[in-house]
């Protein structure tokens, strides 16, 4: 006779993905409830947040300088100086231009957009044949991204002149990686002394795989990153776009995001390439195409690698996730998020196997 599976294996998963269908259901739902509480704790933490992982991608080099004999405190302090004076070089020679740029698109939005508007004049034009009531969603659709585009330049000018919030957040975060680094050992520690003795091991292999994963993840990315970024602003100052250098940093930035970031990126650079020359919008866009030709099938396998080996439904479901939750910062933080909980998910099933095995 032969014996029967149990379904009971099959119904546990069920269950299991109907709940956290349901928790990430509510987590959308409730957000404008604790997106105040989230926004607080982000302003408070922030410069811990992002000390400890400039610590957590510098600590590996500092480790590295180490093993050469040479003194722990001396290695931090060469990486220390290195990092935070070619950063603070790039800063002093940035800042200003990005800032200058910044207040020059807002000086112009008004005429720009004034082109936009003759431009959906000469479409209302060529589209004449068509309902009334399509064009009245037209001029919904373009007076919300008219007021949305003046409200996010507003905001990202204000943002970077506010030279006293700056200048703390600047200083402080020097202080806290320096003493992350210093004391990374101690701290961490500290951290198995609340963990029980007899998940120790354990917790040390899943922090292991964790840091192999992730850590490789965002030093990769980080690296190509980079690579759009200049690449992208020399082909712009090249083919003499305006706003080469701000174009240049959302393509770098938004390239973070997978899939969906280089489209993001693009899109500020083809429309205001639309308010020079129409001829210029193909060599831009033929320009992004090359960039990310390159990115996507020789640097990213290459340095990113196949670090996260999670499928792109998934990624693209957890982007889409954090797009709704967090906007661009919640696409950012998505991969992250994912490669972790992808590794403890592995990391624990693996555990149960070898328990059943036994």
């Amino acid at each position: 006779m032969f014996k029967q599976k149990t379904p009971l294996p099959f119904l546990y998963w069920v269950i299991t993905g109907i709940f956290v269908l349901l928790f990430i259901y509510l987590l959308v739902k409730l957000f404008p409830i604790y997106r105040v509480i989230l926004a607080f704790l982000w302003h408070l933490f922030a410069p811990f947040i992002i000390a400890g992982l400039i610590a957590y991608l510098l600590y590996p080099i500092v480790k590295k300088i180490n093993s050469y004999h040479i003194p722990k405190g001396l290695a931090i302090l060469l990486i220390y100086l290195v990092f935070f004076g070619s950063s603070g070089y790039a800063i002093y020679r940035i800042y200003p231009a990005m800032i200058h740029q910044l207040s020059d698109l807002q000086a112009q939005l008004p005429q720009l957009i004034q082109m936009y508007q003759d431009l959906v004049y000469q479409l209302y034009e060529y589209t004449s044949f068509l309902p009334e009531v399509v064009h009245d969603k037209m001029d919904h659709l373009i007076a919300g991204m008219e007021t949305r585009v003046e409200n996010l330049v507003g905001k990202a000018v204000n943002g970077f002149t506010k030279v006293f919030d700056m200048i703390v957040f600047l200083t402080v975060i020097p202080v806290l990686v320096f003493y992350f680094l210093k004391d990374f050992t101690r701290i961490k520690d500290y951290i198995k002394k609340w963990i029980p003795v007899k998940y120790h091991r354990d917790g040390s292999d899943l922090c292991a795989k964790i840091d192999k994963s992730l850590g490789d993840y965002i030093r990769g990315q980080l690296i190509v990153c980079f690579f759009v970024f200049l690449a992208t602003y020399i082909a712009f100052q090249l083919l003499h776009i305006k706003y080469a250098l701000l174009l240049a940093i959302i393509m770098g930035l938004t390239n973070i995001i997978p899939y969906f970031g280089p489209i993001i990126g693009a899109v500020p650079a083809v429309a205001i390439t639309l308010t020079m020359s129409a001829k210029l919008i193909i060599f831009v866009l033929i320009a992004v195409f090359v960039i990310q030709l390159i990115e996507s099938n020789l640097l990213s396998p290459y340095i990113v690698g196949k670090s996260i080996a999670i499928h792109p439904i998934a990624i693209i479901f957890a982007l889409l996730l954090g797009g709704e939750l967090g906007g661009v910062i919640g696409m950012i933080v998505a991969v992250p998020v994912l490669t972790i909980l992808k590794v403890v998910v592995s990391h624990v099933m693996a555990i149960r196997m070898m328990k059943q095995q036994r």
